[in-house]
């Protein structure tokens, strides 16, 4: 992606950054276009930025259609979070995204008899174990074209946690249909598959320029040249893996993230061997009878999307909450006082901590948790 732009178009970009509406972006991203060169070296940016106007086009366009027929109701392209984890249930037309909903939450909703024929999002509640998981269904996707549909579908993905995709395996090839939703994402800048690595840049005010994780194949100074070019001269760079320069300046553009991805595999039973080699994890389901492991799927999401269930229990309690706290893993004992109350965290003394020995051990703010770790903090 990366093009070696010039000082005049970093320029500019730096608009499109600043940017707050969908309006103020595309009028931005208009400008940036006419001061990228276009040689070869370029065709990958400006088939982006192109791609990227035109979704903005269609966002101001239906979000001026939902005013005019409700009254300036407005258009909900995302739904707020609630619960522990949200996820965008994403796939193509009739693939069982709606049974889905259906047989998991409280969601009030049928499958739709015309494709296409739901546009805004559609949340529901799956509650598992007492951890809330927040589904989303997304418009269905479009396989090989361009659609207002799939750019919603797009902008629910940026919005949630990780990602159910559904996929039927009487509807055609299910490899096929997964490589194209990945491939389509990409462009956009969502990985489904963890990637080698994906970089964050956060700007910050006069600090200079740090950078956390592996870089490969430059120096630090390499990413200061490169984040004043862009009249960055404060600023964090998270390396998850490991990246190149081009990674970051790829963030800086297109902002990329990895959403970690499960495939829901409708009617499984017909075609066992139809997904292989996708380092995605699977689910077998048949959606129509509402048969999909609830358990197994609840697990899957939590270690797929790296968090563990951490119980909280009272000094003068005899057994721990009923409830977890969903956290991170790497979250150690100071992350959870924080999270309950900062007041607990300022006035921390310690913490016993029992894991699934049964046995507890007094320990301080930097102790890293475990699942189902039960933690009881004293102040």
């Amino acid at each position: 992606m990366p093009a070696n732009l010039p000082a005049e178009a970093r320029a500019k970009w730096l608009k499109v950054l600043e940017a707050k509406t969908p309006e103020e972006k595309l009028r931005a991203l208009e400008e940036f276009l006419s001061s990228v060169p276009k040689h070869k070296g370029t065709e990958n940016l400006v088939h982006w930025a192109r791609r990227r106007m035109a979704q903005l086009r269609r966002e101001i366009e239906l979000k001026r259609e939902k005013e005019r027929s409700r009254g300036g109701g407005g258009f909900r392209l995302h739904v707020e979070k609630s619960g522990d984890v949200q996820l965008a249930v994403v796939g193509p037309p009739m693939s069982g995204k709606s049974a889905l909903l259906k047989c998991l939450t409280d969601a009030n909703i049928e499958p739709d008899l015309i494709p296409y024929s739901t546009v805004e999002p559609v949340p529901g509640m799956f509650i598992e174990d007492n951890v809330y998981f927040q589904l989303v269904k997304a418009p269905s996707i479009s396989l090989g074209k361009e659609s207002d549909m799939n750019d919603i579908a797009i902008s629910i993905v940026r919005n949630a946690d990780g990602v159910l995709l559904v996929l039927d395996c009487l509807s055609g090839d299910a490899k096929w249909q997964f490589n194209a939703i990945s491939e389509m994402m990409l462009d956009d800048g969502v990985y489904l598959v963890k990637p080698r690595g994906i970089v964050k840049v956060e700007p910050k005010t006069g600090m200079g320029i740090q950078v956390i994780g592996k870089l490969v194949g430059a120096t630090h100074s390499d990413i200061v040249k490169l984040l004043t070019g862009y009249r960055i001269y404060g600023a964090v760079i998270y390396i998850d893996g490991e990246a190149t320069l081009d990674d970051v300046e790829d963030a800086l553009i297109r902002s990329p993230v990895y959403k970690p991805t499960i495939i829901i595999f409708n009617n499984h039973d017909a075609c066992r061997e139809g997904l292989t080699n996708l380092n995605v994890p699977i689910i077998p389901a048949k959606l129509s009878e509402c048969i999909i492991n609830r358990a197994v799927l609840a697990e899957t999401i939590l270690r797929h999307l790296d968090l563990i269930r951490v119980y909280t229990k009272e000094p003068w309690s005899s057994k721990p909450t009923d409830k977890p706290f969903i956290m991170r893993r790497g979250s150690t004992v100071g992350d959870l006082a924080q999270r309950i109350h900062s007041d607990l965290f300022r006035n921390f003394k310690y913490a016993k901590v029992w894991s699934n020995s049964g046995f507890f051990r007094r320990v301080g703010l930097n102790y890293v948790l475990n699942d189902g770790d039960v933690v009881e903090i004293h102040a």
